[in-house]
This record gives structure tokens, C-alpha cells and sequence, in this order.
């Protein structure tokens, strides 16, 4: 298949449209932080979240998004499971065929949040792990 899209357009566009872990701490700890949204199923949501992060599963968010997320202009990170699921590939589709203009799906989604050794939220309270050699951030 040939596009006319050239590297540089591709990459730039992909970083427009994705973020990372790290980065996402980054911006958070900036007080840059984007609006979070998990769109897992509510199992999924009770074994562990991004703090911070609204749960609207991706079979409800076209019916929910407008009444929770009201500002189609806000920057917007969605994420699922890990890098094995496209739910936030689904979701960031939906939330800009609904008019939103600045979402992004979070690369390695809540598994690599997690395994990068970022805090996670349980009903239980929060916790973290120690940073996954394989996936987190060498200083």
C-alpha cells in the first residue's frame, strides 16, 4: 500500500495522537495533566487505575462522553488494558468522530503505567510497584 504520507508527516502525527507513560507523568507532575480516561470494563477498573482517571467503558462512552466530558477542546488520554488491546484505538476513534480534538491513547496503556512503577489507585487505596527494568525510563 502507498500513501502519499510522507515519514516526517506519519511521525509527527503519531506523537500528536499517542503518549507515553513516562511523558504522561511528566505532564502531570508539570500540572499539565490531560483529562484521563480508562475505558476498561468494571472488572477490569477494580484491580487497578491511573489516579485521577474517569471510567467510562468503551461500549458506553458515545452515550456518556458528551454529559462527562463537556469540553471537546481538552486534551484527552485514553487507555485500556496494555499494548495487546485496542480499546483505546476504539475509544480515541469515537471521541473524535464526536467532534473531540485533542485525544490521545496512552502507548502500553495501564499495564505499562503500572509496570514503569507509577502509582496505581484500588478501592483499597494506592500502591506501586517497583519499575519493570524492561519497560521503565533508565535515568
Amino acid at each position: 500500500m502507498q500513501t502519499s504520507l510522507s515519514a516526517i508527516d506519519f511521525l509527527a502525527a503519531k506523537l500528536t495522537y499517542e503518549t507515553d507513560p513516562a511523558d504522561l507523568a511528566a505532564d502531570r507532575a508539570s500540572g499539565a495533566a490531560p483529562l484521563l480516561v480508562d475505558v476498561r470494563s468494571d472488572a477490569s477498573w477494580a484491580q487497578g487505575r491511573i489516579p485521577g482517571a474517569a471510567h467510562i467503558p468503551g461500549a458506553e462512552l458515545a452515550a456518556r462522553a458528551a454529559a462527562e466530558l463537556p469540553d471537546r477542546d481538552a486534551r484527552i488520554v485514553v487507555y485500556c488494558w496494555g499494548p495487546g488491546c485496542n480499546g483505546s484505538t476504539r475509544a480515541a476513534l469515537t471521541l473524535a468522530t464526536l467532534g473531540y480534538t485533542r485525544v490521545q491513547e496512552l502507548i502500553g496503556g495501564f499495564e505499562y503505567w503500572a509496570r514503569e512503577g507509577f502509582a496505581v489507585a484500588t478501592d483499597a487505596g494506592r500502591t506501586r510497584r517497583e519499575p519493570d527494568p524492561l519497560t521503565a525510563p533508565v535515568a
